[in-house]
């Protein structure tokens, strides 16, 4: 029973969430795009399993160790999206990786090409290139020069990459989306001029989806989607419909027009943009704002005159970031139609290697 379980924790309507899926896989499809979904978000074999099930081509990872875990469970089109150091350990985890798995991952220096090359000889990459974010990655002009560096050491190249990042801000989800388009556009183009395999273009988030065109990209590949989350609502890349994963939380203190929760950063995280309205939102309570977080408990303030929950009572908390949320949770407590479902074990949680 939903009301035995002790709070806070983790709660997905799993109504929604295969909505949420259906509706990416479709776009995709109509759009004529791979989706290549980001499993950093839910970290979770039997979300990964129902995204492949809808037609993904297969997952994006962060890391070596995510990567590691889904294979292990039988998922093994995977392209680990940022560049890698080799060291001494990750090379031999690297080598069993590939040996098993369809593994692409990043590159984006002529360096560490040279170091992956030594580590697993033969490994399949992309190219990565900055297209307005600033993080990673090459000019998108300097991709044949990379590209063919890779190649001489070795690696298989087979296209480009790039993550618009700049699109989390209010009125930034269309200037990233052309500024994507055309950065793979021009790293393309230039790779295939210098003789090499540009077939995959791979982009796309959360709030560039709807945006995203046929053409320049080949390859989607957001994450948040699954879920939602609180900044997605606020910059309007999702209705609060579509917010698929709460905290149940528990009123432990009311005074005047707060009330205090006792979910904190250790269970919502603390991402807070600065352009964000607070520490994440009640799902039922949208007029009130979380103001302050602290390890274990949320400040909640309600306009003057709203009815406040009482003390004892449950609320859903959308957390600012879902990815940092998931990351911090054991298991995922699924509901459908109001009641208990399952609980999904968090395979990936921690997975930062």
């Amino acid at each position: 029973m939903l009301a035995d379980l002790p709070t806070p924790y983790a709660t997905v309507d799993a109504d929604v969430l295969d909505r949420n899926l259906r509706a990416m896989a479709g776009h995709a499809a109509t759009l004529g795009l791979t989706l290549r979904p980001h499993a950093k978000t839910h970290k979770c074999e039997q979300i990964a399993r129902r995204q492949v099930e809808l037609g993904a081509g297969g997952l994006t990872v962060a890391t070596v160790r995510e990567a590691e875990i889904f294979a292990d469970a039988g998922l093994t089109d995977l392209f680990i999206a940022y560049p890698i150091w080799p060291s001494a350990q990750l090379t031999a985890r690297l080598r069993d990786l590939a040996s098993r798995a369809d593994l692409k991952v990043g590159v984006d220096s002529a360096t560490s090409a040279e170091a992956l090359a030594r580590a697993v000889p033969g490994l399949q990459v992309l190219v990565e290139v900055d297209s307005g974010h600033h993080r990673s990655g090459v000019a998108p002009e300097a991709a044949a020069d990379l590209a063919v560096a890779a190649d001489k050491t070795g690696l298989l190249v087979r296209g480009v990459f790039t993550f618009p990042g700049h699109a989390y801000g209010p009125g930034r989800q269309q200037r990233a989306a052309d500024d994507e388009a055309t950065a793979l556009t021009t790293a393309a183009a230039v790779v295939s001029a210098a003789g090499l395999d540009a077939g995959v273009r791979s982009g796309g988030s959360t709030p560039t989806a709807a945006l995203t065109t046929a053409g320049p990209l080949t390859e989607l590949r957001p994450g948040v989607y699954v879920f939602g989350d609180a900044q997605q609502a606020e910059l309007g890349s999702c209705g609060w419909d579509a917010v698929a994963l709460t905290v149940t939380s528990t009123v432990v203190s009311r005074n005047g027009p707060r009330i205090i929760l006792d979910a904190g950063s250790k269970v919502l995280g603390a991402d807070q943009q600065s352009w964000a309205t607070g520490g994440g939102r009640l799902l039922d309570h949208r007029d009130a704002r979380i103001v302050a977080l602290s390890e274990h408990h949320a400040t909640v303030v309600f306009p003057d005159g709203a009815p406040l929950p009482h003390l004892g009572d449950t609320v859903r908390v959308v957390p600012n970031h879902v990815c940092a949320t998931v990351n911090l949770a054991d298991e995922l407590i699924v509901v459908s139609a109001g009641e208990l479902a399952d609980r999904w074990p968090v395979a990936a949680r921690g997975a930062n290697t």
